[in-house]
């Protein structure tokens, strides 16, 4: 199958173009870094010069992309001009599904769990209200919405928390965790924003499964088995590692001065689990990581 990934030198599109390189042919996009684009087909451009990804359409052909490339975190976006997050997150979201509609092509588009209202209690299903309190997790929304005004053969994942070691360049906040109980330094860790972590392992093999699923026009949530928070993630890895759980020290994120602090973002993912998924729980993906 000829799948075209944007994103692939990100965190979650690294890992990606390890898992979907196994049975499929790839074309994967990359800009500011490389990561590891150049283990296979690849093109160096931006995820908004659409006369290259125009030409990329017409020449590769793609029969499913996966778009995974975006301002990816709220403090990357607060540090942009509103107009250029703009761009790349709905501009460049609508581009591409214009082009898998004139093309047959089916889009799976990452989206995040941070667009519901996080206030409004935990396990939230894919028709939960949606209040998204950032520019980044704003224009996430935007995405989705471009996408269902313009076709209706796409997938739409709300993604969780993700967890794992960065490839290359690329990094996360757990392997930050990692690191210094490692090196037996202490921790600071929210003890009340509650999510549904992810490893980006299973991430990537979920999206290789649906891809051979005959599925489209869905929403659905890519989230971990477990209600977790930051801390709570923290103890478990402590548990698997044997590193020293007092180094873990609680905060609240009102304590931390948080600039958008989601206290309950964590998901229902039954209809993800309704499509035949086996998934590890979050002890067992830590032990897969470590």
């Amino acid at each position: 199958m000829k799948i075209f990934i944007t994103g692939g030198s990100g965190f979650i599109g690294q890992y990606l173009n390890l898992e979907l390189s196994k049975e499929n042919n790839l074309l994967t996009q990359y800009y500011s870094n490389v990561g590891n684009c150049n283990n296979y087909n690849s093109i160096r451009c931006s995820i908004t010069d659409y006369i290259t990804i125009e030409k990329i359409f017409n020449e590769f052909q793609p029969e499913n992309v996966i778009h995974s490339a975006s301002v990816s975190t709220a403090e990357k976006a607060d540090k942009m001009k509103t107009r250029d997050v703009y761009e790349i997150n709905v501009n460049a979201t609508k581009f591409l599904a214009e082009q898998c509609e004139k093309h047959k092509s089916k889009l799976i588009y990452l989206s995040t769990d941070l667009v519901y209202a996080g206030y409004r209690g935990s396990l939230l299903n894919e028709n939960s209200k949606l209040i998204p309190i950032s520019l980044y997790a704003e224009t996430k929304l935007m995405g989705e919405i471009k996408i269902q005004e313009t076709f209706d053969n796409y997938i739409i994942l709300r993604v969780a928390l993700q967890f794992g070691i960065g490839l290359n360049h690329s990094t996360s906040h757990f392997q930050h965790i990692y690191q210094e109980l490692k090196n037996e330094k202490p921790v600071k860790l929210f003890t009340d924003q509650f999510r549904s972590p992810l490893s980006v392992l299973e991430t990537a093999r979920i999206i290789s499964g649906l891809i051979k699923n005959d599925i489209k026009q869905e929403i659905i949530n890519l989230g971990g088995k477990k209600r977790l928070s930051r801390y709570g993630l923290g103890e478990m890895l402590c548990k698997v590692t044997g590193f020293n759980p007092d180094l873990l020290i609680p905060i609240t994120m009102k304590e931390a001065n948080v600039n958008y602090p989601v206290e309950d973002v964590s998901l229902n993912i039954n209809k993800l689990l309704s499509l035949g998924f086996e998934m590890k729980d979050v002890e067992e993906s830590i032990r897969e990581i470590v």
